[in-house]
């Protein structure tokens, strides 16, 4: 956004009458991506631009066009007119984010390398020395404060003890910033989100989830099992905690809800026993009856997984979170999201719409009568 602020392909344009400010040429974009090599060619382009869109960095200036055209329609970054939905987890990742910029860009900086166990540590620091820099360079009123911020920016996959065994503690336990937030990245990564050797070699990309032992067939959503162990699913989570079985601090998170919500590495089976088209859902007579849910998140999230497209269905509910209590069931179909229709949708763009939304989630669904 800044290059292209810097190039001047973002600026006031008049169309039909009206000027529209902070905007940009599609097709003048796309010839931009592949003049500076961030896109091979004009397909790659699109795919990119399309990306943004679905996870609400770009907009049509009129919101007429729900698809990136490369052509001469204007476009805006959300950041530019103040609609980027700035929800907690996104307060948390720039917080973290300038952060990491002021303590990399002093002397003597409390990040250093450091050496547990015999193993070497990147960009590390001590519980108590980073409440000290927090409190002495005014990011915070006091300890208790800095313990509390810490503690957030760990929940949000931004920092992390050196080996995921305790939470954030004032003391003298070894952390470090799970994100390098100076490594250079193309914009061409959002497309290798799917990739399970993307995942597994990007340690410190912010595309990456976390995964502890991962096991085939995970991916992101919590499902609490009846023996307490919690294992990867699939996911529409706010921020997720994961833990070892037996493991008495199951502090563990997934990258913050900025990140692009992670594909399954292995999809599972659909729940639906056979597919079903919008047409047949809301043709006269079908034998499906409207419900509207009201799901409040918890600290975790919401409790369920969306899966499938056009239209999408619940593949999954965690049976003690907030979407179970709220009436939702499996093989339901998913109508709308808070007052918006998604029946076109596919699941992770319902999924990105439900994280970036509010903390209460209406939503329509559509349920087989029996």
């Amino acid at each position: 956004r800044l290059r292209l602020h810097d190039g001047k392909l973002i600026k006031d344009r008049r169309f039909h009458l009206r000027t529209y400010p902070n905007c940009f040429v599609a097709k003048e974009l796309t010839d931009w991506l592949i003049d500076h090599k961030e896109a091979p060619d004009r397909e790659t382009g699109i795919r990119l631009m399309q990306k943004l869109m679905d996870h609400y960095i770009i907009h049509h200036v009129c919101d007429e066009h729900s698809d990136y055209k490369d052509a001469k329609l204007l476009y805006r970054f959300r950041k530019d007119d103040g609609t980027f939905p700035l929800s907690k987890d996104v307060k948390v990742f720039m917080r973290g984010q300038s952060l990491y910029e002021k303590l990399v860009s002093v002397e003597e900086s409390i990040l250093k390398v450091r050496e547990e166990n015999s193993v070497k540590y990147q960009r590390t620091f001590l519980g108590c020395e980073m409440v000290d820099w927090l409190v002495q360079e005014g990011e915070v009123e006091n300890r208790q404060e800095a313990v509390e911020l810490g503690q957030a920016l760990l929940e949000h996959g931004i920092i992390q003890h050196v080996s995921n065994r305790h939470h954030f503690f004032d003391s003298d336990i070894l952390y470090q910033f799970w994100i390098n937030f100076r490594r250079r990245r193309r914009l061409t990564e959002l497309l290798n989100e799917n990739s399970s050797r993307a995942l597994s070699e990007s340690p410190d990309s912010p595309f990456c989830l976390r995964k502890l032992n991962p096991e085939p067939g995970n991916t992101s959503f919590l499902s609490v099992q009846t023996n307490k162990e919690i294992k990867i699913v699939s996911a529409v989570r706010r921020s997720s905690i994961t833990s070892l079985s037996g493991n008495s601090n199951p502090y563990f998170s997934t990258a913050p809800a900025l990140v692009f919500p992670p594909v399954a590495e292995c999809n599972p089976k659909s729940v639906l026993k056979r597919p079903v088209t919008n047409e047949e859902l809301l043709s006269p007579g079908a034998p499906y009856v409207k419900k509207t849910l009201t799901i409040v998140g918890d600290a975790v999230g919401w409790g369920f997984v969306v899966r499938g497209g056009r239209p999408c269905h619940i593949q999954a509910v965690d049976p003690g979170g907030p979407a179970a209590a709220a009436g939702m069931k499996v093989c339901q179909f998913v109508f709308s999201v808070n007052g918006v229709c998604v029946l076109h949708l596919d699941y992770q763009t319902i999924s990105s719409l439900i994280m970036t939304g509010p903390r209460t989630l209406v939503m329509e669904v559509m349920e087989a009568i029996e």
